[in-house]
């Protein structure tokens, strides 16, 4: 009857009811349970092997350059990162209310590692992310014009909840990436939210995308509701780079 049981719950992809059940049925625990108690447990294995499933899948498809977490966070004073604002961010409260945020500071600073963080959070959450180094994003765009996937890239960029753009402004902008940016946060704009990263101060941006008037309509998109975080202090490579040769 066991078996039987078993095979049919794997028959029926109830893959966290399964386990749940071959490792409690007929145990010392397993006498323990009501009836009613018994289902009840194995109905909330089911619903977490799912809820495991779904945030690997979503994961999966955020391609973060990171595996990070809130928790992991260096929270030193000489970064400037505020405890309480990061904490804030992590409750994805401000893509609820479809606000974007900016996070800048020198290279190596732990600014990608930061996005990372709160975009695995998000996905804990059940939000839809989308993680991509900037450079990137536009190569993409710019080959997707050519073998006519560009408007399927747009609309996928318009249903993630949380686009991560990463390290922006580390190349300045052509035409294509003007383009591409501009219709990105054009779709975007109070409807979703977008984390930039960034070695540039926001001030300098309008030279990294060109074009003055294009600049001023896409910055008007990113900045108008951005929440800022800059961050400070030394290179967190050479830190650890001093660390391991000690």
């Amino acid at each position: 009857m066991k078996e039987q049981t078993l095979t049919k719950l794997n028959a029926m992809k109830l893959i966290g009811m399964s386990r749940s059940f071959r490792s409690t049925f007929g145990s010392e625990q397993f006498n323990q349970y009501t009836h009613d108690e018994f289902i009840a447990m194995l109905v909330d294995a089911e619903c977490d092997e799912r809820d495991s499933r779904k945030l690997g899948r979503a994961l999966q498809s955020a391609k973060f350059r990171y595996k990070a977490s809130i928790e992991q966070v260096n929270f030193d004073n000489e970064r400037g990162i505020n405890r309480n604002q990061v904490h804030r961010l992590a409750d994805c409260e401000f893509i609820k209310r479809k606000e974007n945020l900016i996070i800048t500071g020198s290279t190596g600073i732990g600014k990608s590692y930061l996005a990372s963080a709160i975009g695995h959070q998000a996905c804990t959450l059940g939000y839809k992310v989308y993680y991509s180094q900037s450079t990137k994003l536009f190569s993409k765009m710019k080959l997707a014009k050519v073998d006519g996937s560009y408007l399927k890239e747009l609309a996928r960029m318009e249903r993630q909840d949380l686009l991560i753009i990463d390290d922006f402004g580390i190349q300045p902008l052509d035409g294509p990436g003007r383009t591409a940016l501009l219709e990105i946060m054009e779709d975007r704009h109070g409807k979703s939210s977008t984390i930039f990263t960034s070695q540039v101060p926001v001030s300098q941006w309008h030279d990294v995308i060109g074009e003055q008037t294009i600049a001023d309509a896409i910055l008007d998109r990113i900045i108008h509701d951005a929440h800022r975080l800059e961050m400070k202090g030394e290179s967190m490579r050479k830190t650890q780079n001093r660390i391991e040769e000690n």
